[in-house]
């Protein structure tokens, strides 16, 4: 099944964000945060769904 919206996440990669932020004992927001700070020690990986992360936030999820 097609994403409509044109972003594609590969399967493989779907909730490795999310996981490395529960294992931080945050948010996914809080993380991002965190990670997007100058002078952050992620790697460039980690910084780009941090990134994707913030800015998926803004999406229209679900709705019509």
């Amino acid at each position: 099944m097609a994403n409509k919206s044109g972003i594609h996440i590969n399967p493989k990669n779907k909730g490795k964000f999310t996981a490395k932020a529960k294992a931080h004992g945050e948010s996914v927001q809080q993380y991002a945060a965190q990670v997007l700070k100058p002078g952050s020690k992620a790697s460039a990986s980690t910084k780009k769904q941090a990134n994707f992360a913030r800015n998926a936030r803004k999406f229209h999820h679900g709705g019509k």
